[in-house]
């Protein structure tokens, strides 16, 4: 799979997972998320894709200031319902970048180490589009809002 080389430019993320340092999948812990990450994940680039990348980023920066993000350490709550939207797709790469996973995922090893529950859906429209991040050692949080409605067209491509 060919992608743009601007993707390379992107800035990255990184993680630090005990979970995988201790199976021995990231030997010192550490994981670089990289843009094209999300586009494999996703299936391709777009504002969402790239806005979910973006706020992933940001929350991280104000939760970990001084230090790489703990991946698994890190409750995500998105503003509104899983099937409203973008949400389920920028709800795909924070589970991708946090660990932060719904009740289907990684439920740990013993007491430790579990993902699941971390990532919770609003109930019904609220009309917030701020995404909450928590961190589960200290319990501070943030909220980020990425939008993408000021994206402007490219000019370059026809009108659909």
């Amino acid at each position: 799979m060919t992608f743009p080389s601007f993707f390379g430019a992107a800035p990255t993320i990184l993680m630090r997972d005990p979970l995988a340092q201790l199976l021995g999948s990231a030997t010192d812990g550490v994981i670089e998320y990289h843009y094209v990450d999300v586009v494999k994940l996703a299936g391709h680039s777009c504002p969402t894709v790239a806005g979910a990348f973006l706020t992933a980023r940001a929350a991280l920066k104000a939760l970990y200031p001084d230090a790489i993000p703990e991946r698994g350490n890190i409750n995500v709550q998105m503003p509104a319902p899983e099937i409203q939207g973008t949400t389920g797709v920028v709800a795909q790469v924070l589970t991708l970048i946090t660990g932060a996973a719904t009740q289907g995922g990684f439920k740990g090893i013993g007491q430790r180490f579990g993902r699941n529950g971390l990532l919770s859906f609003a109930s019904e429209d609220t009309n917030k589009l701020e995404v909450r991040f928590e961190r589960l050692d200290t319990g501070a949080a943030v909220k980020v809002f990425f939008d993408a409605h000021r994206v402007p067209a490219d000019a370059t491509q026809p009108e659909r």
